[in-house]
């Protein structure tokens, strides 16, 4: 049994006729890095909001975030299904992402028009991603890109639609 402690996970020739699956792969991993960085950026945002809008942002930030964790997972075993490994730090994370913290206290507009943002930051990678699976035989990654990009332009909508004023 102790031997079952020093298995190291590494990457494997997959056979299931998806052409270039490093580059897939990549992409993958830079989606999750994003996806990754959102969740906890809509996390924060679920727990320090205030005002009049408290109930309405903290329920929609927490339905997203819970989305995105969940996503994440996929993501990464769609990563680990074509043979490559995952993400395995933080560093690896931040520096894939494209999602950028705030510093500094924010207002509940500020964090419901960067939120917004981030989603369609995100649905224009994933958007990519589409484009470039596009010929690899790999319309489990395309699949899963379109229904992500389709979550995040909702997200990104419905945000939108909380800031606006009168």
């Amino acid at each position: 049994m102790s031997n079952a402690l020093n298995v190291v996970p590494s990457e494997d020739e997959v056979s299931t006729g998806v052409r270039d699956t490093a580059a897939i792969a990549e992409g993958l991993a830079d989606v999750l890095a994003d996806t990754y960085r959102l969740v906890f950026k809509s996390h924060a945002y679920h727990w320090n909001v205030e005002g009049p809008l408290f109930y309405s942002v903290h329920n929609l930030t927490e339905e997203h975030y819970a989305n995105m964790f969940g996503a994440a997972d996929d993501l990464a075993e769609r990563i680990r299904a074509l043979g490559h490994l995952a993400p395995t730090s933080m560093a690896d994370i931040v520096g894939r992402s494209r999602i950028d913290d705030r510093h500094g206290p924010s207002s509940t507009e500020d964090m419901v028009l960067d939120l917004a943002a981030d989603h369609e930051r995100l649905a224009h990678r994933l958007h990519a991603l589409i484009e470039m699976v596009e010929g690899r035989k790999d319309p489990v990654t395309e699949d899963m890109a379109t229904e992500r990009s389709a979550f995040h332009e909702k997200a990104a909508w419905m945000l939108r639609a909380l800031a606006k004023s009168s």
